[in-house]
């Protein structure tokens, strides 16, 4: 039987960076304490300034601005295209990974998994979008001031976690969010 989680942006948790330049809201983990023992992770990054980005060796990371103008990216020594509002951007964790902001601060979204204990899907929608997921997790990130989801209403930043789904999920989602589906490797 799956369980239906709502996370509110208000109750988000803030951390430190694992570099120490600056803070996190950390929105759902599969488990683990600290920055260390998840599976994956879903978190909200302010950047306020151009620096390094810090280290997760193992990980697989899928970044998307949802504030700001946007940032350049260079990943272990080469520059990258603008990555501009709601165009999700994967690399590496143990990549060297350095932004330059475009024109001021800027939030950011992150998906952050290891793809040695999960297959990960991540896609940006708008409007009315309805699927069909065999996920164990599926979670649905609100950047919009309400998304409709399951019953639910989500408001900005707000994030629906299913958790333990054994098979096959009907969702239909109205609003412009990031849908993630997460499944563990056997």
């Amino acid at each position: 039987m799956s369980e239906v989680k709502v996370w509110r942006a208000a109750d988000y948790v803030r951390m430190p960076w694992k570099n120490g330049g600056g803070s996190t809201e950390e929105i759902s983990r599969d488990a683990g304490d600290g920055l260390d023992g998840f599976g994956w992770r879903l978190s909200i990054a302010d950047i306020g300034e151009s620096g390094g980005f810090s280290t997760f060796a193992g990980y697989q990371r899928v970044i998307t601005v949802i504030k700001g103008a946007g940032m350049v990216l260079t990943v272990d020594g080469e520059e990258q295209r603008g990555l501009l509002p709601l165009q999700p951007f994967a690399f590496k964790g143990d990549s060297q990974v350095a932004c330059r902001l475009i024109t001021g601060p800027i939030r950011d979204f992150n998906l952050i998994y290891s793809p040695q204990r999960y297959h990960a899907r991540l896609q940006w929608v708008d409007g009315v979008q309805r699927l069909f997921s065999s996920a164990q997790t599926v979670l649905v990130f609100s950047v919009a001031d309400e998304v409709k989801v399951l019953g639910e209403k989500l408001g900005h930043h707000d994030c629906l976690q299913v958790g333990g789904n054994t098979g096959l999920l009907d969702i239909t989602v109205t609003g412009r969010s990031c849908i993630i589906e997460l499944t563990a490797r056997d």
